[in-house]
């Protein structure tokens, strides 16, 4: 019998020899907006393996304005965004709480746990893919939209009391709203937070690790113990937190490997955790060949590729070429 899109995920997490390498494009709205019919004929010859199912929320969240497009868009917890560019996503330019005084700005999202468990099971019963949670959980970067960036690296330092309970009553929410994800029917969930420069970690991983990691254990012991898989995205150069990830649990991890040295990531962690993607989309994407994006594939199987333990992944984001997102996938 033919192995499902769903089974081909599971098997590849377990490192059980699937028949192919599961894939998943993550197609942002500039280059759909941009390149419509190459994006479509795309994920016309290579649908998705991985999906993500939407909230459902019966109440809806808070917020104002496309995130994707240009002008102002506030999210549900109060931050607000500008942008000067439709397809992508904007900056915080003037945080919430330029002062510990003014915590009372954040709003802290209840609205996120008014899921409908009945039509995420629909959905998850209608797909033979493998279905993501809709929800992630970034707790160091909803910091920084809230904090700016700036001021959470000195309050990282600093702790004040005011930075602790913001943490906790984060926390406390997302803990939440995983508790009722991981009551449904969805095979996976996801949480994020991007830590890395091209050359080094944003803060010294002692601090990520006294702060942050025992959050990320928490999501990951709560989804391991419903039966759910779990999956990281961190962008940048982040190899000094991969053993703690890997020694959490944690299934899947979505990162920059080209930055930190595809052939040396795989002779440390090849067989200890899933490598969800990805190719450089910095320098490869936007001006590398179609034979320069088929010899990266072949990097990353010899590198990974443990009767598992690899996802295709590719993102076709700003200045992406359309042919080397296709070459990606025609190599795999």
């Amino acid at each position: 019998m033919e192995p499902t899109p769903r089974d081909l995920v599971r098997q590849t997490l377990a490192f059980e020899k699937p028949a192919r390498v599961p894939r998943e494009l993550w197609l942002l709205p500039w280059a759909a907006e941009r390149f419509p019919e190459e994006a479509a004929a795309i994920q016309d010859a290579f649908p998705n393996d991985i999906v993500r199912c939407e909230s459902f929320y019966r109440t809806p969240l808070p917020t104002e304005g496309d995130r994707y497009a240009a002008g102002r868009h506030v999210d549900e917890w109060g931050c607000v965004f500008e942008n000067i560019n439709s397809g992508a996503i904007g900056q915080v330019k003037r945080p919430i709480v330029a002062e510990w005084g003014d915590v009372d700005a954040v709003h802290i999202p209840e609205e996120r746990l008014s899921v409908d468990a009945e039509k995420v099971d629909a959905f998850c019963a209608g797909t033979d893919r493998f279905v993501l949670a809709g929800c992630c959980p970034r707790p160091f970067e909803q910091l920084q939209f809230i904090r700016g960036t700036e001021g959470l690296l000195i309050d990282l330092i600093d702790r004040p009391e005011a930075l602790t309970r913001l943490i906790d009553a984060m926390h406390d929410l997302y803990m939440r709203e995983l508790e009722v994800w991981t009551r449904t029917a969805v095979d996976g969930i996801m949480f994020m937070d991007d830590w890395g420069t091209q050359r080094s970690m944003l803060v010294a991983p002692e601090l990520c690790r006294k702060i942050f990691m025992p959050l990320y254990a928490d999501y990951i012991d709560l989804a391991h113990s419903r039966g759910k898989s779990i999956f990281m995205h961190s962008d940048g150069y982040i190899v000094d937190i991969i053993p703690d990830l890997v020694d959490l649990g944690l299934d899947a991890l979505n990162s920059q490997v080209s930055c930190m040295g595809v052939e040396a990531l795989g002779e440390r962690f090849g067989g200890k955790i899933t490598f969800w993607g990805e190719p450089d989309r910095q320098h490869l994407l936007p001006e590398g060949t179609t034979e320069e994006v088929r010899a990266a594939v072949r990097e990353m199987k010899e590198a990974f590729f443990r009767d598992g333990g690899l996802i295709a992944q590719c993102e076709f984001g700003l200045a992406a070429k359309p042919d080397n997102v296709r070459a990606f996938f025609e190599a795999w």
